[in-house]
């Protein structure tokens, strides 16, 4: 099972992680949760959990129930998503590497014991104790770099910044309840336009530019939690491709893997 690599959580950073695996040659296999809380939906394969299959730049996700189908989906050059919170068909398919996707800025139960190469993304893991390696996750300079000894950089609070913009272009849920949409991914937006109706609460543009993310509709939804994501940029191919965030992580989870594959070997 040295090609198979599982990976946990299948939101827009998972997606640039499984996307650049798959294309080196590994088998992928996703898992998350029954109704994943995506924002970038156009770009993660958790939607596939709702639509039944995504399309990402060229590479089929598709949902699936178990091992046969899993099996069928890599015989088609697919890459397999799966309803599995608690990471059971790891203990099923023992796969080589392992990689924690999640982002729950927390430790949700990945360890060293799960496979022989296991990696997280971003604070919340020690590696060298909980997982074999840890990739930053916070823009800057060391997006992307393969950490073998220590944590992440702690986690602000503050989403990175994006052409000037930073809090600004992360809308959160001003109430609980039930979402529907008003605008869609890819639409250009002004300031305090209505994108969507929180039961009967209006959920407004925080600025000008291209609605990048927007959480799937019907959702119940809480109060605070991040439910859409505006590019101040004003590109909206960008809404449809993975981001260079996800790619510089997609990166050093590779380089990481083929860092403990090499060692193992000498």
């Amino acid at each position: 099972m040295r090609d198979i690599v599982v990976i946990r959580g299948a939101g827009d950073l998972a997606t640039g992680v499984a996307y650049r695996l798959h294309r080196c040659g590994f088998r992928v296999l996703m898992l998350d949760l029954e109704a994943p809380l995506v924002i970038r939906r156009t770009v993660s394969f958790a939607q596939a959990i709702y639509d039944g299959e995504i399309d990402i730049e060229g590479v089929k996700g598709r949902r699936v129930n178990d091992l046969n189908s899993i099996v069928k989906a890599w015989d088609n050059n697919e890459i397999p998503i799966v309803i599995d919170e608690k990471g059971e068909y790891i203990k099923i398919i023992r796969p080589k590497i392992v990689v924690d996707a999640i982002l729950a800025k927390k430790n949700l139960g990945t360890n060293k014991n799960m496979a022989d190469i296991v990696i997280a993304l971003g604070p919340g893991f020690e590696a060298g104790i909980d997982v074999d390696a840890v990739i930053e996750t916070q823009r800057g300079h060391y997006l992307g770099k393969v950490i073998t000894e220590g944590p992440a950089i702690a986690d602000t609070g503050i989403p990175g910044n994006i052409g000037g913009f930073s809090k600004e272009r992360v809308i959160h849920a001003p109430s609980s309840g039930y979402i529907e949409h008003r605008a869609k991914i890819s639409d250009i937006v002004r300031k305090d336009d209505i994108i969507a109706l929180i039961d009967d609460t209006p959920v407004k543009a925080s600025i000008d530019g291209v609605l990048r993310g927007l959480i799937n509709k019907g959702l119940y939804i809480k109060k605070g939690l991040k439910i859409a994501d505006i590019d101040p940029r004003d590109v909206q191919d960008h809404c449809f491709s993975i981001s260079d965030k996800a790619r510089s992580i997609a990166g050093g989870v590779l380089e990481a893997i083929i860092y403990f594959l090499n060692n193992e070997e000498n």
